[in-house]
């Protein structure tokens, strides 16, 4: 269970957040998330299989990634593409206990878009 704090980072993240475990059981979506992938269930997803979501090439990506990460404590994020659309690059992050050992995964969105906004206004 995340701690209140890191709950509250990752809620009010407008990037999407997907928690899985070893087994591509998604265990977590943060609110944009489960915005993003509405059209494919939504919040419905959770305690299903990440791989039910993405075709076979992408699956066997995923379970590359996810048995690189296990080689290495050292091994935890990977480049896995640019969304031109969007102007964004994606990851895929190792999650680890404290002893350092893989627990799980993460896909990280990264905008390359500056932001528009004034500092500080909140208006």
């Amino acid at each position: 269970m995340l701690s209140p704090y890191f709950k509250s980072i990752v809620e009010q993240d407008c990037c999407s957040v997907v928690i899985c475990d070893l087994n591509h059981t998604i265990l977590y979506m943060n609110p944009a998330a489960v915005a993003q992938l509405q059209r494919w269930g939504g919040a419905a997803l959770l305690g299903k299989s990440l791989l039910d979501c993405h075709n076979p090439a992408s699956c066997a990506a995923i379970q590359k990634v996810v048995d690189w990460f296990g080689e290495s404590a050292e091994h935890n994020r990977v480049f896995t593409h640019h969304n031109d659309r969007k102007n964004k690059d994606v990851y895929m992050v190792a999650l680890r206990d404290e002893t350092g050992t893989l627990i799980g995964y993460y896909e990280k969105h990264e905008f390359r878009t500056p932001e528009t906004a004034r500092p500080y206004d909140m208006t």
